[in-house]
């Protein structure tokens, strides 16, 4: 629901992008469009720029942030969409934030929820609105159906958003460092399904979705439970973070073992980098997690591959042994039990990393029961 930002004033009335859906064109569309935005259309986005008091380019620039598509001026904008505005363009005027910082607002929270909004309607409200008479068609329960959950599922993604907000706050004021707020360090994980490709030639597009959902969930639910942060699913792999070396480990060899547990599953190969970590959008970047990249994928097949700032955080922190025949003799010679650890490394053969030099990657398995 964006504009052409060249559209201002009377001249531009009347200009619609014809590739743009129309949902007055289907009454219920319309009808279900104003019961989601509780208010009718009123506007052309150059009036809404306007009773906003804000230019046509920062409007512009804010709808496509959002991922709105543009619809030329058509009148097809709400009260709420003035106020949205206004409140953008208010934390702009009052120093709260650069434009540039709410363009970035607009363009996370539009590329977040939009993901959200697609699933709940292709998963969720597919399920929920069929039809439950012969003769009843889906669109006659569909308005009856979203009128009773709309107002659920806003206060529960205001829930769910607060208190990840606050769990994002908090760990970013434990950092004694303001560099750290946005470059920290951090362990980086991918986890990533073996044959994938093969996979998608052989498997029936409804079975593949399941599979997929499956992975996504299973992996999902250990790195939240861990300690973890899921940052991305790519399908047949997922990208998570930690504070911990040995949090990542855990997760990591846990997605192993559960899925290798699970005949219905594709092996899974994991690659972890330690470093730091610059955080943008709810995403990361740099070096560290390019290489938690190359390690995934020259692993071995149900494997976790590790390189040396993780295995040295795991032997620093006393969780695994620089050498285990090194550790078992001190221990005999001293008379002593040898230490219990909770991982094993095994060094592999330094190898070349394309874009990355040489790298010595290390083999992580579980030793004893973790903790």
């Amino acid at each position: 629901m964006s504009v052409d930002d060249t559209g201002s004033g009377a001249g531009a009335e009347g200009r619609v992008d014809p590739d743009a859906p129309d949902p007055g064109d289907d009454p219920l569309a319309l009808r279900l469009e104003q019961l989601i935005l509780g208010a009718e259309r009123r506007y052309t986005p150059f009036q809404a720029a306007r009773s906003a008091g804000v230019s046509m380019e920062l409007a512009s620039r804010f709808w496509r942030a959002m991922g709105f598509a543009d619809i030329g001026q058509a009148k097809a904008l709400t009260e709420a969409d003035v106020l949205a505005l206004r409140r953008l363009a208010g934390l702009v005027e009052a120093g709260l934030l650069s434009e540039a910082m709410a363009v970035q607002v607009a363009r996370s929270t539009g590329q977040t929820t939009a993901r959200l909004a697609e699933w709940q309607i292709d998963s969720f409200l597919e399920g929920l609105t069929e039809p439950p008479e012969p003769g009843m068609t889906r669109t006659e329960v569909t308005y009856p159906i979203i009128e009773l959950l709309l107002p659920e599922l806003e206060e529960f993604l205001v829930y769910v958003w607060r208190r990840q907000l606050a769990a994002s706050a908090g760990r970013v004021v434990q950092n004694v460092d303001d560099a750290e707020m946005v470059d920290r360090r951090l362990a980086v994980a991918f986890a990533d399904l073996v044959g994938f490709t093969r996979l998608t030639r052989r498997m029936e597009e409804e079975e593949l979705g399941e599979l997929v959902e499956a992975f996504e969930t299973t992996a999902a639910d250990l790195v939240a439970a861990r300690g973890g942060r899921l940052i991305k699913t790519l399908g047949d792999e997922v990208l998570y973070v930690a504070d911990d070396a040995a949090i990542a480990a855990d997760i990591a060899l846990r997605l192993v073992e559960t899925l290798s547990n699970d005949e219905t599953m594709p092996e899974l190969r994991v690659g972890m980098a330690l470093g730091t970590v610059t955080t943008r959008m709810g995403d990361v970047f740099g070096t560290t997690v390019n290489l938690a990249s190359r390690l995934t994928s020259i692993a071995p097949r149900d494997a976790v591959l590790v390189d040396s700032a993780f295995a040295q955080e795991l032997i620093r922190a006393g969780l695994a042994p620089a050498s285990e025949a090194e550790a078992a003799a001190t221990a005999e010679k001293e008379g002593e039990e040898p230490p219990q650890y909770r991982f094993t490394l095994q060094p592999m053969w330094q190898r070349s990393v394309r874009g990355l030099g040489m790298v010595e990657p290390w083999l992580l398995s579980r030793r004893g029961e973790a903790g």
